[in-house]
């Protein structure tokens, strides 16, 4: 006999995680009249064979036909399930807050050719905030499959492009410092 997952939601104790997948890996059996929470602050993505079927803002969501329409077409038509019949998904949960405590630098001085002063050495480090405004297609194209995403993981990411448009802004733009 199959486990059902009858009550879907996800608690960040940690106040670092940014992405949650539920399971963390494969997929679970679901079925219609289920109830997925989502707390405030975050959103739901329903996946189904890789593909985002639909999102879920905060509130209390029975599913149903009626809240899950690519989801459902899918199942009776393509498949031939009713409407109480059981499905696998998975639901990744994301955290919609914005994330403050990052910060950016150079790692070593950068060598800059000064108009008036020759070559010059600078440095540069400042704070940045995150915050995900489209769910499925930060899933899709930075998180990925995985079960957890956190802080830690996207910073690195995002302080190489500051890094790298800050390396842009002084070979293009500017000619003294």
């Amino acid at each position: 006999m199959a486990n059902f997952l009858d009550i879907i939601e996800w608690f960040d104790d940690s106040g670092e995680e940014i992405v949650h997948r539920i399971p963390e890996s494969g997929s679970a059996e679901t079925k219609f009249g289920s109830q997925l929470v989502v707390r405030p602050s975050q959103a739901a993505v329903f996946f189904r064979d890789g593909q985002a079927m639909d999102v879920f803002g905060e509130g209390r969501h029975t599913l149903s036909t009626q809240n899950i329409p690519l989801l459902t077409k899918f199942l009776t038509k393509m498949v031939g399930f009713g409407e109480k019949s059981p499905f696998r998904v998975e639901v990744v949960f994301i955290n919609l807050k914005t994330f403050t405590k990052f910060k950016w630098g150079t790692k070593e001085p950068v060598p800059f050719r000064d108009a008036q002063l020759g070559v010059v050495r600078l440095r540069a480090f400042g704070n940045f905030v995150m915050r995900v405004k489209d769910p499925s297609l930060f899933v899709n194209k930075i998180v990925g499959t995985m079960g957890r995403f956190t802080t830690e993981d996207i910073e690195g990411y995002l302080r190489d492009i500051i890094m790298s448009r800050f390396n842009d802004l002084l070979g293009e733009h500017l000619k003294s410092v």
